[in-house]
C-alpha cells in the first residue's frame, strides 16, 4: 500500500465516520427526506379503499347552501344526532368544537333585550340543553382542541391498564384544552382530542397521536374514542417496552390491537379520497327523512361529523398529496384499524440503517482505493438497487418502513469522495481530467463563482425602489364558493397573467402572498425610469383583467367580475438576501414597502383600482393622473397624498382628459371649501370621465362624500423620499 493509498483510505473512512455520525444525529433534512420517501411508497401502492362501516357525515357546501351558513343552531345538531341514532350508527363522533354557548339559541338571542321578563326568558328553549339531552344514552363522542391558556382538562370517559413500564410521558404533551360545555361534557359517551399533528414541522399528516398527556393522565384521540364507544369497551390496554420507560408498543381496544410508535402515534396508511366514504349532512337532515340509501350507509357504521366546506378551513394534506377534510383523517384512522393494514417502523430500524452506512461506506472506500472507481461504482449501484428493492418489499408485504435514501446518499458521497481523491492525488491524469471538465463549465460561470464569494451573504443595500402591491378584491367571498382545487386554479390563472407584466417591464417579482403580488423595480440592477415602468405594468394588468373577465377565463359566468387593487410607491428601501443563514430570499423591506402595501389597501376606500403616492406621481409629470386626496394610512402619523392613475402619456395628451382634469381641479377646490357647487361639479366630472376609465364614476361618487380628504395638505413635510 502506497502512502497515497493510505491517506486515501484514511480520508475515505473519515468521510464514512462523519456520515455515520450525521445519520445518527438524524437532522431535520434527513427526516424530511425519509418522510417524502415513505410518501412516495404510499403513492405507488396506497391502501385500497374498502367499504368498511365507517362514514363521514359531511357538512359540505351543498349542505350549507341548503340549510344555512355555519355555525348551525345546536337544535339542528341535536336533530342530526337523533337521525343518526335512529338509523343505527354504532358511534357518532364530532370533529367540531362546542366550547361556546350557542349564540343562535332563542334564550341567547333575546337575553340582552331591555325589559325582558326573566320568567319568560327561562321558558324559552335553549339549544345547548336540547343538544345535551339528545346525546344522553347515545354513543356520542365529542372532540376537544388544544389551548395554550388556562388549565382545563376534559374528563376521561375510559379506564387504562398498562403492561410494562408506565407510558404516561410517552405521548405529546398537552398544556390545556378548550373547555367543553358542561352539559355536553357530562352527557357524552366519549371525549377525544381532534389534533392531528400537534407541533409537527410539516403540514402533511403522516402519523396521528392516539394519545396526549399532561404528565399524569392520558387523553385519547377522537378516532380511538369512537372505536371504543362503538364496541362498548371501557378500558384501553397499553403495552410499553420492557425496562424502557416512557414508551409504547401496542394499544388494545376491545377486539383490536394497534401497533404504535414509541410516543403512541399511529403511522397512517391512507387510501385515495373516495366519495363512498361521505354522506352529505343535508341527506341526513332531509325534510322527508333520510333515503334508504343513506340509512343503509349509516346503519352499523362509526360516523364522524365534520366539514369539507372550503370557507371553514379544515383541509389537511395526506401522504398521497391530496387535500382532504380533516375529519376524513379520523375516519381513515378507524378504517385502518378495522382493515388491519398497519405501517410500522421497527425500533431497530435506525440502528440498522446507521450500521449499513458504516459497512457499505467502508467497503466502497476499500474497493475504490485498491480496485478501481468503475468496480466501486458497479458495487455502489448494486448496493443501491438492493437497498431500494429491500425497502420496497418490506413496505409492500410487511408494512415496514426502512429508509433506503440515507444509505444510498451516504454511499454515493463516500464513493465520489474516494473517487475524487483518487483522481486528484493518486492518478497522474488529474490535470487532464480537470481540463476535460473545463469543457462543461462556462468560463463566465466559473469566474462568478470564484470572484463573488459573498454573493449569497445575508443583508442588503439601501436603494430607491418603486414598490407595487396587487391584491384581489373580495377574495374571501370568491373562495367560499370554490373548492380548494378551484381556488388554486383561479389564483394560478390570474396571478400568472398579471405577473407577466412585471417581468415584461423589467420588474422583480418578490413573492406571491396568497392572492397578492409584491414586486419592485430598480433592483437587483438599476432600471431607468423605474416608476414609469411600474405604472406601465399596472395599466397592462388592468387591460389583462378586462380581457380575462370578458372571456370568462375564471369560469365564474358573465355576472361575476374579478377586480384588483394596485398600490405603488417610490422611496428608499433595503433590498437583498434576507432570512436565515441556511434559507433566505431576495426581498425588500422598509418604510417604502409598508407605504405601498397601505396604498393598495386604500384602493377599497377610494374605490379605484390603481393608486400611486405623491413621490411616484412626481416622477410621472406627463401621465394622466388625478388627485385622490390625502389619506391617513395605517401605521403612518402623517396623511399621504394619493393619485389615481387614469392612463399613460397618450391619454394625458388628449383633449378629453384635459377637460376632465380642469373639471377635477374645480371639484377639488369646491371640496376643500365645502362649496355646495361640488355636487354639480361631480356630475360634470362623471360625464367627462365617461370612456376614459371604467372606475372613474364610482371614484367620483366616493370622493365627493369624503371631502375631508381634501380639506388640508398633509401635516408636516410631504412624502418625497424618492426625490
Amino acid at each position: 500500500m502506497t502512502r497515497a493509498q493510505q491517506v486515501g483510505v484514511l480520508i475515505g473512512l473519515a468521510i464514512v465516520a462523519a456520515l455515520t455520525i450525521l445519520r445518527a444525529s438524524d437532522p431535520q433534512l434527513l427526516r424530511q427526506a425519509r418522510d417524502v420517501t415513505f410518501d412516495e411508497y404510499q403513492r405507488v401502492a396506497p391502501r385500497t379503499f374498502e367499504n368498511l362501516p365507517v362514514r363521514v357525515v359531511d357538512i359540505d357546501e351543498a349542505s350549507l347552501l341548503e340549510l344555512g351558513q355555519w355555525p348551525w343552531p345546536r337544535d339542528r345538531i341535536a336533530t342530526l344526532v337523533n337521525r343518526l341514532s335512529e338509523m343505527g350508527a354504532s358511534a357518532i363522533a364530532f370533529d367540531i368544537l362546542f366550547a361556546e354557548p350557542d349564540r343562535l339559541s332563542p334564550r341567547s338571542v333575546i337575553r340582552d333585550v331591555p325589559g325582558i321578563d326573566p320568567e319568560l326568558l327561562g321558558q324559552l328553549p335553549d339549544n345547548d340543553e336540547i343538544f345535551a339531552e339528545s346525546i344522553v344514552g347515545k354513543p356520542v363522542v365529542l372532540g376537544f382542541g388544544l389551548s395554550n391558556e388556562g388549565n382545563y382538562r376534559p374528563p376521561v370517559k375510559a379506564g387504562f391498564a398498562f403492561t410494562g413500564e408506565d407510558p404516561a410521558n410517552a405521548p405529546p404533551r398537552m398544556k390545556a384544552a378548550t373547555p367543553l360545555r358542561p352539559q355536553l361534557e357530562a352527557n357524552a359517551a366519549g371525549i377525544g382530542h381532534i389534533s392531528l399533528n400537534p407541533g409537527a414541522a410539516s403540514t402533511v399528516v403522516r402519523a396521528v397521536p392516539l394519545f396526549l398527556s399532561d404528565g399524569k393522565q392520558l387523553y385519547p384521540n377522537l378516532a380511538l374514542e369512537a372505536l371504543r364507544v362503538a364496541q362498548g369497551a371501557s378500558t384501553y390496554v397499553i403495552a410499553g417496552a420492557t425496562n424502557v420507560p416512557d414508551t409504547m408498543t401496542h394499544v388494545k381496544i376491545g377486539e383490536f390491537v394497534i401497533p404504535v410508535t414509541a410516543s403512541g402515534e399511529l403511522w397512517l396508511y391512507v387510501s385515495l379520497d373516495n366519495a363512498e366514504r361521505y354522506v352529505s349532512a343535508r341527506h341526513v337532515l332531509a325534510a322527508d327523512g333520510p333515503s334508504p340509501e343513506t340509512a343503509a350507509a349509516i346503519e352499523g357504521s362509526i360516523v364522524f361529523i365534520g366539514t369539507s366546506a372550503a370557507g371553514l378551513q379544515d383541509i389537511r394534506t395526506t401522504a398521497l398529496g391530496q387535500n382532504v377534510p380533516g375529519v376524513s383523517i379520523h375516519a381513515q384512522t378507524v378504517e385502518q384499524v378495522l382493515s388491519g393494514r398497519f405501517l410500522a417502523r421497527p425500533d431497530w430500524a435506525d440502528g440498522f440503517e446507521i450500521l449499513s452506512i458504516a459497512v457499505a461506506g467502508s467497503f466502497l472506500v476499500l474497493v475504490t482505493t485498491f480496485v478501481s472507481p468503475a468496480v466501486a461504482l458497479a458495487c455502489g449501484l448494486l448496493i443501491t438497487s438492493l437497498a431500494l428493492v429491500a425497502s420496497w418489499l418490506a413496505f409492500f408485504y410487511g408494512g415496514l418502513l426502512f429508509d433506503p435514501l440515507a444509505p444510498i446518499v451516504a454511499g454515493s458521497i463516500t464513493h465520489f469522495g474516494a473517487t475524487a481523491f483518487r483522481f486528484l492525488v493518486i492518478d497522474r491524469e488529474r490535470r487532464e481530467v480537470r481540463r476535460a471538465f473545463g469543457h462543461y463549465l462556462s468560463p463566465s460561470l466559473l469566474y462568478r463563482i470564484e470572484h463573488t464569494k459573498n454573493a449569497l451573504r445575508l443583508g442588503g443595500d439601501d436603494r430607491e425602489l418603486t414598490v407595487m402591491f396587487v391584491d384581489v378584491r373580495n377574495f374571501t367571498q370568491i373562495s367560499e364558493r370554490l373548492t380548494p382545487a378551484e381556488v388554486v386554479g383561479f389564483l394560478n390563472t390570474l396571478l400568472d397573467a398579471l405577473s407577466h407584466h412585471v417581468i415584461a417591464n423589467e420588474g422583480t417579482l418578490d413573492k406571491f402572498i396568497g392572492d397578492s403580488i409584491m414586486a419592485f423595480w430598480n433592483a437587483p440592477v438599476d432600471v431607468a425610469s423605474h416608476a414609469e415602468k411600474a405604472v406601465h405594468a399596472a395599466l397592462a394588468m388592468r387591460e389583462t383583467l378586462v380581457r380575462l373577465n370578458a372571456n370568462d377565463a375564471f369560469g365564474f359566468g358573465p355576472e361575476q367580475k374579478v377586480g384588483i387593487g394596485i398600490g405603488i410607491h417610490t422611496g428608499l428601501a433595503c433590498v437583498g438576501n434576507m432570512g436565515a443563514e441556511t434559507r433566505f430570499n431576495y426581498s425588500a423591506v422598509g418604510d417604502a414597502v409598508n407605504i405601498a402595501a397601505r396604498i393598495e389597501s386604500s384602493c377599497k376606500e377610494i374605490s379605484f383600482d390603481i393608486l400611486v403616492s405623491e413621490s411616484t406621481a412626481n416622477l410621472l409629470p406627463d401621465w394622466a393622473l388625478l388627485e385622490a386626496g390625502a389619506l391617513g394610512l395605517k401605521g403612518k402619523s402623517m396623511r399621504t397624498r394619493l393619485f389615481a392613475v387614469v392612463g399613460d402619456q397618450r391619454l394625458a395628451a388628449t383633449a378629453e382628459f384635459a377637460e376632465l382634469q380642469m373639471v377635477h381641479g374645480e371639484l377639488i377646490d369646491a371640496l376643500r371649501s365645502r362649496s355646495p357647487a361640488s355636487r354639480r361639479i361631480v356630475n360634470t366630472a362623471k360625464l367627462k370621465a365617461a370612456g376614459l376609465a371604467a372606475g372613474l364614476p364610482e371614484f367620483y361618487r366616493r370622493i365627493s362624500r369624503r371631502s375631508d380628504h381634501f380639506l388640508d395638505e398633509p401635516t408636516g413635510r410631504r412624502d418625497r423620499s424618492a426625490g
